[in-house]
């Protein structure tokens, strides 16, 4: 009777050890590498808590759970890295556990950590990675990581001790919260307690959380949770994941207005675009004698700036972050990321008698309405004579006849003006402001050879992209690069020859390219038929046509969708035949408009015989199409495909 009571206790008491350990007990029922294909690591739990302070400083605790589903998921977590930014945040691993699959755990020593400066290209703001090394893994083993952090996401103020991690907003709070993972995961929590008096807003976008509020020591706790979440499938082409993943969004700031005159006394008070004698005096020379009307001064400040700044952060210290560097350091340096580009033309402008403040935006991705930081670029904005404000993005338009790039249309930003504003986009930019178009003249001689001649124009984006065959390369390879683009297509094509103006004189007007060249064997001739694709419409210059590289063989798109710019495409060619011939195969002619995007092309044959015409417009509307968009952008741009694909096959008389 005692073993028997003996025995029951030891179950008892077992079972409650392993009731004790809810995180062993997860990780053994948690599943394997069959019931998550194609993952290597499963993530059980996510949770993170959110300690703000009445100053808006906040302390961050993460706790995640991760699972070895195979050997990918062990190289993965064989490191664990974290990088942060030392102006503004402080991070520390508190504890990291190895659960191995026999049962066994053991904590690594935290004393290991290493703290290194983080790789970096172009901007060199004294970013850090702490990483800590976990070793070989199997299948099966956990890790389970303890994490702590306190400070804010941009760093602009520094003190003492927490004073440096406040946010700029000093006394506010705003986080932004993923709830997708690029890895499967059982359950994500996200916790913050903020001060009782500290009103918050929020919003959950694309998709439904689980949530609760309750009053707990003079703070109001907000909790966020969600189950099973699975990874996104990508679409080729589509939006940011942020776009159409869920996501939290909370924040402390009244409205957009506020933090638009933020933006705007900060950078005021810290004397960002103090104009000094040295950029008066270079402001003058580049006006002089240049500058006839109000957007020709705009124009030549701007792209100075946009060519004669190169893009390299270096930081300031102190005040690194949202506040612009002095026109004055920027200007001395000549060099600068967004922010400091955008600060030297506000200063410029300034010194030339313009009103003009910044402005933030978000490139790549939707700014969504509740006023939390979504901004990654910083732009120029300048009040017309009209009272109209524009707006001007340095960075963007190196060697490009924009002054705000068009790659940026239907994008969300924020201006920083003494009024205060609200969220804006910026309007899309109609197909004819990016025309790329293509006049040929050719002949195909009995051999199948050919001889012709083209003209190529472009405008806006267009012309950027073929431009850049000569701003971004030296120029003893200029007409290389040019020749290199058209024996992608026709390898055997032979160049007479190659005009163009100067192009860095981008301003004088569109780019415009005149070449010559013959193409042996360019047609299949036999005794009966000659077949061929006309050079304009086989695909040369694709690099100013995107949307050349799109599979369009899906009906539906899950996501809506982006192309780089809006776009005209014209293309047209009159071809001499070898003798009289007759129709045996034309490329079907098509017709069709539809708001976001139209074409029309089609091939017509002499009454004699002895040429052809090939006709082809393609009309793209929009930078950012909704999936509902994809019916009529895939036919057009499928057509367009079609067109340079087919051959068309004639008959000799």
């Amino acid at each position: 009777m005692f073993k028997r009571i003996s025995g029951l206790i030891a179950i008892m008491f077992f079972a409650m050890l392993v009731h004790a350990d809810p995180v062993s007990e997860l990780i053994r029922n948690s599943g394997n590498a069959k019931d998550y294909p194609g993952a290597g690591k499963l993530i059980l739990f996510d949770s993170t808590y959110s300690d703000v302070q009445e100053t808006g400083l906040t302390y961050v605790y993460t706790h995640r759970l991760y699972k070895v589903l195979n050997a990918k998921g062990a190289l993965d977590l064989s490191t664990i890295t974290y990088g942060y930014d030392p102006l503004s945040a402080y991070v520390e691993f508190r504890k990291v556990i190895i659960h191995k699959a026999d049962g066994k755990t053991f904590e690594l020593d935290i004393s290991k950590v290493m703290d290194y400066p983080a790789p970096a290209r172009a901007i060199y703001w004294g970013a850090r990675e702490k990483m800590i090394e976990v070793g070989r893994l199997e299948t099966g083993d956990a890790v389970e990581v303890f994490l702590f952090r306190k400070g804010f996401t941009y760093a602009l103020l520094a003190g003492d001790d927490d004073d440096m991690y406040i946010p700029p907003m000093r006394g506010h709070f705003y986080d932004i919260i993923e709830f997708w993972s690029r890895d499967p995961m059982l359950e994500k929590v996200y916790q913050t307690a903020v001060p009782k008096d500290k009103l918050v807003q929020y919003d959950v976008y694309n998709g439904e959380l689980q949530s609760s509020a309750w009053i707990d020591d003079g703070k109001m706790v907000y909790t966020f949770s969600k189950k099973d979440i699975l990874p996104l499938k990508y679409e080729s082409g589509m939006v940011a994941f942020s776009d159409v993943a869920p996501k939290l969004l909370i924040s402390s700031s009244p409205d957009w207005y506020a933090k638009s005159l933020w933006f705007y006394n900060v950078n005021e008070d810290f004397g960002s675009f103090d104009v000094t004698p040295e950029v008066k005096e270079k402001v003058d020379e580049i006006l002089a004698g240049e500058a006839k009307t109000e957007m020709d001064s705009i124009s030549l400040l701007t792209h100075w700036v946009a060519d004669e700044i190169r893009y390299s952060g270096v930081s300031m210290g102190e005040g690194e972050g949202y506040t612009l560097h002095k026109g004055a350091m920027t200007f001395l340096d000549r060099c600068g990321v967004c922010k400091d580009k955008a600060g030297m033309l506000v200063t410029m402008l300034r010194a030339a008698g313009f009103e003009s403040y910044p402005a933030m935006t978000m490139a790549g991705s939707r700014i969504d309405y509740i006023p939390a930081d979504q901004f990654n670029h910083s732009v120029t904005v300048v009040k017309l004579r009209n009272g109209e404000y524009k707006l001007l993005d340095p960075t963007w338009v190196p060697f490009l006849r924009e002054l705000w790039s068009s790659a940026e249309q239907q994008q969300n930003y924020l201006l920083g003006v003494p009024e205060g504003a609200d969220l804006g986009i910026t309007p899309l930019s109609a197909p004819e402001n990016h025309y790329f178009k293509i006049i040929a003249k050719s002949m195909i001689e009995k051999d199948g050879s050919l001889e012709g001649s083209l003209i190529l124009k472009a405008e806006g984006q267009s012309d950027g992209s073929i431009r850049g065959l000569f701003t971004r390369a030296l120029k003893n390879s200029w007409e290389q690069n040019v020749e290199r683009e058209l024996k992608r297509t026709y390898p055997l094509m032979e160049i007479k020859s190659i005009e163009f103006e100067d192009p860095y004189d981008y301003l004088a007007g569109p780019i415009e390219l005149k070449i010559s060249y013959s193409i042996p064997d360019f047609a299949i001739v036999t005794d009966n038929e000659i077949i061929f694709t006309p050079v304009v419409v086989s695909g040369i210059f694709s690099r100013a046509m995107s949307h050349m590289y799109w599979n369009v063989e899906k009906e539906d798109r899950k996501y809506p969708f982006r192309d780089r710019c809006s776009r005209l495409v014209e293309l047209h060619e009159n071809i001499k035949l070898p003798g009289k011939l007759t129709v045996a195969y034309l490329p079907e002619a098509e017709n069709f408009t539809d708001a976001p995007a139209a074409f029309e092309g089609d091939y017509k044959i002499s009454k004699s015989g002895n040429a052809m015409m090939m006709n082809m417009k393609l009309t793209l509307n929009k930078r950012i199409y909704d999936k509902e968009n994809w019916g009529a952008f895939r036919k057009a741009v499928a057509a367009h495909q079609r067109f340079s694909r087919e051959p068309v096959i004639l008959k000799f008389n």
